[in-house]
């Protein structure tokens, strides 16, 4: 079976800035495109009304998705890209169809200016149950908005890579999570940031300042782990600069700082299999909504 990166498509803008980023990274991995689009049966009073009759289905299963698909041909020649439509509920159908895809893609509407994504219910849903690699792009995501400017100050495609940002949570690292951050800075020829945000020990609760010294030594010892987590990823992929950023105060704020410079922030979740059901995780949620770069959840256990 071919290796693929599927794409949730609706039709929306973000939609299309997924499809889009998904063509891009496809003709780097050297992968195909799969454009999903998901109809869900409505009840057969809705189904009658004349917004939604033959003419209008027809519109979003065949028209929409064969006008991407032919866009992303012409604007990224020698990519691979197939249609499917799927009929079901749109979280479920996503996940099931991107269960032997290396990547599913999906767009979330932008607030504009810093303000990050508003990722919506099906988003959330497929990110919670999904067991592959998912990545959220913003609506007017560019290419070059993955691009450091050239020499004239100029957002341009030919200039380098924006950093790889990593989540990184030292306590319990993930080879799945760090390999594929790694893998993307590598790809892109990129530089890695990993970031590690760090907090004091429950009895400095209830606001109670950190003395200087006590936080110079526990900065220092987490920058030390830091560290040691990242040495056999730095053996593994010499040609990828590495900058390790141990700070104190909120991880999911620092993640979302970084996000600002970043061609690609990587979070992970992970995956529980419980009663209380998927589950994303607070500094994960917070990145999926308040990042202003595409934003890859890796699940992991």
């Amino acid at each position: 079976m071919p290796r693929t990166i599927t794409v949730g498509l609706d039709g929306s803008p973000e939609s299309r800035a997924a499809a889009e980023w998904a063509a891009r990274e496809a003709k780097l991995r050297g992968l195909s495109v799969k454009l999903v689009q998901v109809w869900e049966p409505v009840p057969v009073p809705m189904a009658q009304a004349p917004l939604l009759r033959a003419e209008t289905q027809q519109h979003w299963t065949e028209r929409v998705p064969r006008e991407t698909a032919e866009g992303l041909r012409l604007r990224h020649p020698g990519v691979e890209v197939s249609t499917e439509h799927i009929t079901g509920r749109p979280a479920e159908a996503l996940v099931r169809a991107a269960q032997d895809a290396d990547l599913l893609v999906l767009g979330s509407r932008g607030l504009g200016g810093l303000g990050g994504f508003l990722v919506g219910s099906v988003g959330l849903a497929v990110v919670a149950s999904a067991e592959r690699p998912v990545v959220l792009v913003r609506a007017g995501e560019q290419a070059t908005d993955e691009h450091e400017t050239d020499t004239a100050g100029i957002p341009s495609t030919a200039a380098p890579f924006r950093p790889v940002v990593l989540g990184l949570d030292i306590g319990r690292p993930d080879e799945a999570l760090i390999g594929f951050a790694f893998d993307a800075a590598a790809r892109h020829n990129a530089p890695l940031h990993a970031v590690h945000g760090w907090n004091p020990p429950p009895y400095y609760a209830y606001g109670t300042a950190l003395e200087p010294a006590v936080e110079r030594e526990m900065a220092k010892g987490d920058a030390l782990m830091v560290t040691e987590v990242l040495r056999p990823w730095r053996q593994k992929f010499p040609d990828v600069e590495v900058v390790e950023r141990s700070h104190y105060g909120s991880p999911s704020r620092l993640l979302i700082d970084a996000s600002r410079e970043a061609s690609l922030v990587v979070v992970g979740r992970r995956i529980r299999r419980g009663a209380l059901g998927a589950h994303i995780g607070p500094i994960t949620h917070a990145v999926l909504h308040h990042a202003t770069a595409p934003v890859a959840v890796i699940a992991h256990d």
